[in-house]
Parts: structure tokens; C-alpha cells; sequence
């Protein structure tokens, strides 16, 4: 498992040691002390595979977020700050160059914005409300409703005199509804509509165009967007869904939303999955390697300090952290 917040489903399908390596070598060759040698030996490595070639393409993509770091006397203190602002302002002008260039509706132009992180980039742009970078956020609405956006999440507001919407555009959210006996709470993402029944819940964009909705109190009207069925799902349930399937009732993990308080509640959860959540409040790169990935993990970790939430799990796991570059964490064995 690999993640950042640039990564695509071919980045993480790269081998481990393939990744490993690269960021050594990236490691080496940046740091002035290479040999002629050593750029040989570089140059062999890089033409041994073709996987050696991605995962060196790999490490200079996620770098060129992080170049600053180089010349900073403190790079683990600035990682976070620079990686909000230079996503703050590279958004504004990668969105407006994509948007020009699709302009013309072509079909190549359509499946690069499907392919890419365009998408995303636009709903960010869009959104009133957002939580970029590494960053949970919580907000207090006009009406008394309180929301929290995980990293990523990003929504618009609809407020009128008959109906309070809720666009969620990417990410997850949770709510905690107001009451309001004139104005229906609606929800809306791509794969259906939520209906508040006076309740708390989250619901989450998954992969392949699905999501999931989790009830804590109260209950949601759930219909789909393929369906004018409509189903209440009701508290301790959840469902998960596309635009028109609805999959069967499982019981909502009572800790699911502890990240709203900033907390990764792991109850025998393989370290491979914890390492995904962490990863989201994380920047930069994250992996872990195959053989340690299946290790079962309880406790409790602190989503807001994710070098103490590496560092507790390392003191219980036989696993060791590997930081060869300020932006890349490796999570391998321990020797």
C-alpha cells in the first residue's frame, strides 16, 4: 500500500521495493555527495525495469511539491505549511489552464478530466466550504448545524426559506443536524440524496463512484439517484451505494467518527488500513511494505500529530520507520 494526496491507482500498484529504492537514490543524488560512481550505479538501476522508471517518475512528481524543503533549515516543521499554500495556489491556475484547454468538449479532453485529478481540483475551486491539504475542519452553519470535513472533503451550501442543501462534492462529511420544523435537510452527492430525520451521520465518496452512509442518531431517508425508492436507514446502521444499487444493512462502526475529534480508533484493523487513514492527515508519501501491511492494530492515535501516531505504532509493532527524504515515509520490517 502507498498513499499521498497525488497518488493514482497505477502509483500504488508499484512495487514496494521498487518505491524504496527510488527515494534512496532521490535521497542521494540531491544530496551533493554523489559519486561519479554513484550516478553509474543510479544510471544502471534505472535501466534494470521499467518499474524502476515509474517509481523514479513517481518520486519526482511528489517532489516538486516539496523542492522548498531543501533550502529550509527546519523541512520537518515546513512540510505542512508549504504543502496547504502551494496547493492553495497552484488550484487557481491549474483549474482555470485545464478549464480553457477542455473548453473545446472533445473527447480525449473528457476522459483526461474523468482520468486526472481535474475533478477534484475543480471541486475545491467551487466549493464554499473545503478542507485542503492534510487538514480536518469543522464548521458551525447559519442554522446551528455543525459539520466536519475530513482532508480533502469539499461541499456547497444551499440554504433557502424551504430547504438547507448540502452539495458534497468530494471527500467525507459528518453532520450534526439542527432542528428546524420549516426547512427539510437534504444531502446530495453524485450517487443519491440524504434526507436528515433530526440525526447525526457521515457519509463518505468511495472508489469507483460509490459511497457510504453511517447513521449515529436519529435516521436518513436514503434514495438513490437511479431510484425514486426511497430507504431510512436508521441508527448504528449503514449502507453503502452507487447511483443505482443499494448494497445491505451493516452495522455502523461506533467509532467511525472519531475522526471528528482528531482521533484514529483502531479495533483489530491491519496496519495497512490504519496507515491509509493516517495517511490522509499526512503529507507527502506514505507506504508500507507487503510483509508488515497485515499486522492487526488496536488503539487509540492522534490524527493531528502524525509522527507520534507513526512512532506509537512502531512501539508495538515489530515494524521500523524509514524517512530517507523529509516527504517520504517507508514502513518496513523491523531488522
Amino acid at each position: 500500500m502507498t498513499a499521498d494526496h497525488a497518488g493514482t491507482s497505477r502509483d500504488a500498484a508499484l512495487p514496494h521495493a521498487a518505491l524504496a529504492q527510488a527515494a534512496d537514490w532521490f535521497a542521494l543524488l540531491r544530496s551533493g555527495e554523489a559519486t561519479p560512481a554513484d550516478q553509474a550505479r543510479w544510471h544502471d538501476w534505472l535501466a534494470a525495469g521499467a518499474a524502476h522508471r515509474e517509481a523514479w517518475a513517481r518520486v519526482e512528481r511528489i517532489s516538486l511539491r516539496f523542492v522548498p524543503l531543501r533550502d529550509s533549515h527546519d523541512p520537518q516543521a515546513t512540510v505542512g505549511a508549504l504543502a496547504t499554500a502551494r496547493q492553495r495556489r497552484a488550484t487557481r491556475r491549474h483549474v482555470l489552464r485545464s478549464v480553457s484547454w477542455l473548453a473545446g468538449g472533445s473527447v480525449a479532453g473528457w476522459m483526461a478530466w474523468r482520468c486526472t485529478e481535474l475533478p477534484l481540483l475543480a471541486a475545491h475551486w467551487t466549493a464554499d466550504h473545503r478542507a485542503a491539504g492534510s487538514e480536518l475542519a469543522s464548521r458551525v452553519l447559519a442554522d446551528g448545524s455543525r459539520i466536519w470535513l475530513a482532508p480533502g472533503a469539499a461541499l456547497k451550501l444551499h440554504f433557502g426559506t424551504q430547504i438547507r442543501r448540502m452539495q458534497l462534492l468530494a471527500g467525507q462529511l459528518f453532520v450534526d443536524t439542527a432542528p428546524d420544523a420549516h426547512r427539510r435537510f437534504i444531502v446530495d452527492t453524485p450517487q443519491g440524496r440524504l434526507r436528515a430525520l433530526g440525526t447525526r451521520f457521515h457519509v463518505r465518496m468511495l472508489a469507483d463512484d460509490r459511497a457510504t452512509l453511517a447513521v449515529y442518531d436519529g435516521a436518513v431517508e436514503l434514495r438513490t439517484a437511479g431510484s425514486a425508492a426511497a430507504t431510512v436507514v436508521q441508527a448504528g446502521q449503514q449502507r453503502n451505494f452507487d447511483a443505482h444499487t443499494l448494497d445491505g444493512v451493516t452495522p455502523a462502526d461506533p467509532n467511525g467518527h472519531a475522526w471528528t475529534r482528531g482521533i484514529l480508533l483502531a479495533q483489530d484493523m491491519s496496519l495497512g488500513d490504519v496507515l491509509t487513514e493516517v495517511a490522509r492527515y499526512r503529507p507527502g508519501h506514505l507506504a508500507v511494505a507487503p510483509e508488515v501491511a497485515g499486522l492487526r492494530v488496536h488503539g487509540s492515535f492522534p490524527l493531528a500529530n502524525t509522527d507520534r501516531a507513526l512512532a506509537m505504532l512502531a512501539g508495538v509493532l515489530p515494524i521500523r520507520l524509514r524517512q530517507p527524504l523529509p516527504w517520504w515515509t517507508a514502513v518496513e520490517a523491523r531488522r
